[in-house]
């Protein structure tokens, strides 16, 4: 499974992004596909994620900011990130489980104060 992720950037806080990922090969094996974040120096934490049934996982802090949604195809999400606060600064990466992890490159979010 290849994922190519697209988006990101930066952002006064209170602001809005998209991030964008599309899965490819494989992908009929995929269970769930999501976002992971990752601060400087601290392990990837998952931010929200959406299985192939349609059930859908938040990060507690983002609830009610961040949306995940599955695409017109079912191998493309997105997350509509509203609200953005400049501790959702970080590395975001898309991520897809199947038999194993699979993951894009990383897009820089930066929310400025």
């Amino acid at each position: 499974v290849q994922l190519q992720a697209s988006g990101g950037g930066s952002v006064q806080a209170g602001g809005s992004l998209r991030l964008s990922c599309t899965a490819s090969g494989g992908i009929l094996s995929i269970n769930s596909m999501g976002w992971y974040r990752q601060y400087p120096g601290k392990e990837r934490e998952l931010v929200a994620y959406i299985t192939s049934g349609g059930s859908i996982n938040y990060k507690d802090a983002v609830k009610g900011r961040f949306t995940i949604a599955r695409g017109g195809t079912k191998n493309t999400i997105s997350l509509q990130m509203n609200s953005l606060q400049p501790e959702d600064t970080a590395v975001y990466y898309c991520n897809a489980k199947s038999a194993g992890h699979y993951w894009g490159k990383g897009t820089l979010v930066t929310v400025s104060s």
